[in-house]
């Protein structure tokens, strides 16, 4: 084989065709005789020299199979199914049957929303986490002596982990799989709240309260992976809406328990609470939740089929994957910034929805100020004022078959149209069309409603518009994400994280000062601007989105 090709994705398939990414134009070069095994071409010689290259649909990293396995393959077409061959490097580990009790789709129903359940509460203790902190203020400063900005960088900082975390310690589970990842980095969550629960000064806060939010975050950063595993396309709705939900009902839980606890006992009671519940949800994921990553759970089939029948020849996928640890983590850091500012959809809906979770933890701090004053409420009572945001949250949860029902819908119409059920990402928008004006209508409600002489109730209601409308919006701009750039759909979650947690923990450290300088209204009204003017973008997207993604450098098409 004499052919060279320029461009070192390119790989030449055993028909005689070679494929060059990046939309070049083919070679089709003198077939080869039938299970000829081919190499890649480089301007060097290959070192790979058993193992081909091809691209993985799941954000473009390289993976490597046996030679030998793609020419048996081949060879199956001329010779009859019982034929091996001799020269086979690895015989590939697949499940045995559609009904194959060992892959996670196949696990009981029962088992499947348990461990949902499980995955959701330990994501509610991490979020709650971040903003029970809160209600700590007034006593803390008391005994450290430290200022409300200083005690206020303690929950910028563990947002902030909360946002780098994903991107760094996520891709490790393509090597070791969800489980190690659930239990070393809900074990070191547990232990980074010690030093929080004990500190004398606040330093030692600050820097417990990044690495907690650091470690909390690896457990986020996959667990919605394990709700794909387990659950089809068709099934997925429901216990995804479960679980993406939990890491907003948490910051919302948060200073409702804790204004009650430090309203009456020590702020140290605050991380006592918490701490017993992430240990019961140490053993609550170590004991319930499985391994569910397939390519991790074949290997273990792999290796028990290896012990079994003394055979080294089976071997799972992934363990003849050649895959650099490094480089993983390299590409999971600089490409969601490339999808995040290249592409003027991803931007603008990571942009917005920064905007709405950067409001939410403004509010743990406009809060206590607003309600105190305007109201007279004492700590436990202004706790009790997140209720508003809480229940909108739960009522848009609950308002989920509301958009399945629109969803078929919309495939309807587009196989009355096109003669082909097939789902555009846009049909996932309509939620965050509606959820988008719920929060302008809710914040300016909430901002215009504060005056001494109107009940307390009707702001609370306004809040529950926004709580509603976060819910919303957040759920049909992931989805969007995932189905809109579906060979980058990590990176494009980790954009949308990465910025949502840049401006959470960026607005906090503002809140007070601006509600301070602007008064209780305008301050709110700004706010409310600025969900008004992202608040047209869903639906901009829905009308013009298959027109800009075919037009997007990440497009599917183009890859």
């Amino acid at each position: 084989m004499t052919e060279r090709f320029s461009h070192p994705d390119e790989a030449t398939s055993s028909q005689g065709v070679a494929h060059v990414h990046g939309g070049s134009k083919e070679l089709a070069p003198r077939p080869l005789p039938l299970g000829q095994a081919l190499v890649p071409i480089s301007s060097h010689v290959s070192r790979k020299s058993e193992l081909y290259q091809t691209r993985s649909y799941v954000d473009s990293h390289g993976t490597y199979f046996s030679q030998q396995q793609q020419a048996s393959e081949e060879n199956e077409s001329a010779h009859s199914k019982g034929s091996s061959t001799e020269n086979e490097k690895f015989r590939e580990v697949t499940w045995d049957s559609d009904d194959d009790p060992m892959n996670p789709k196949n696990l009981p129903t029962w088992k499947k929303w348990m461990i949902v359940v499980v995955l959701a509460c330990g994501s509610l203790c991490v979020t709650f986490t971040s903003s029970v902190y809160t209600t700590t203020y007034e006593k803390m400063d008391a005994e450290f002596g430290n200022s409300r900005i200083v005690a206020t960088l303690g929950l910028a900082l563990y947002v902030f982990g909360l946002g780098l975390s994903p991107m760094m310690l996520g891709p490790l589970s393509e090597f070791y799989g969800r489980r190690p990842i659930y239990v070393i980095g809900f074990t070191l969550f547990l232990i980074w709240l010690i030093p929080s629960a004990v500190a004398r000064n606040i330093q030692t806060m600050l820097i417990a309260r990044f690495f907690d939010g650091f470690s909390g975050s690896a457990f986020l950063s996959v667990a919605g992976g394990t709700v794909g595993d387990m659950f089809n396309k068709e099934q997925l709705a429901a216990p995804m809406m479960i679980y993406s939900a939990a890491p907003f009902l948490g910051p919302g839980i948060g200073p409702i328990v804790g204004g009650f606890i430090n309203y009456h006992i020590s702020w140290r009671w605050t991380y006592y609470v918490t701490l017993i519940w992430a240990g019961v949800m140490v053993v609550a994921i170590a004991v319930l939740v499985p391994e569910t990553y397939a390519p991790v759970v074949l290997r273990n089939k792999a290796r028990k089929k290896r012990a079994e029948t003394g055979d080294d020849a089976w071997k799972a996928k992934i363990e003849v994957t050649e895959k650099s640890i490094l480089w993983t983590i390299i590409h999971s850091l600089y490409r969601p910034f490339l999808i995040l500012f290249l592409d003027p959809m991803c931007f603008s809906l990571c942009l917005f929805s920064a905007i709405l979770l950067g409001i939410l933890y403004l509010f743990f701090g406009a809060f206590p100020l607003v309600f105190s004053v305007v109201y007279e409420f004492n700590l436990w009572q202004t706790g009790l004022s997140f209720l508003g945001i809480l229940i909108g949250m739960l009522i848009a949860i609950c308002s989920d078959p509301i958009w399945h029902y629109l969803y078929i819908h919309q495939l309807d119409k587009h196989e009355q149209r096109t003669g082909t059920r097939a789902s555009e990402p846009e049909f996932r928008l309509p939620s965050s069309i509606v959820g988008s004006w719920f929060c302008v209508v809710g914040l300016f409600w909430f901002g215009w409603t504060i005056y001494p002489s109107v009940h307390w109730i009707v702001p609370i209601i306004g809040t529950g518009f926004f709580g509603c409308g976060i819910i919303l919006t957040y759920v049909g701009i992931f989805t969007f994400l995932v189905e809109a750039f579906p060979l980058y759909a990590a990176s494009a979650l980790s954009a949308n994280s990465f910025a949502r947690s840049s401006f959470a923990g960026a607005f906090p450290l503002f809140g007070r000062q601006m509600y301070n300088t602007l008064g209780f209204h305008w301050a709110t009204t700004l706010l409310a601007l600025l969900t008004l003017v992202m608040a047209p973008f869903p639906y901009l997207f829905y009308v013009y989105g298959k027109r800009l993604r075919a037009k997007s450098r990440f497009s599917p098409e183009k890859h």
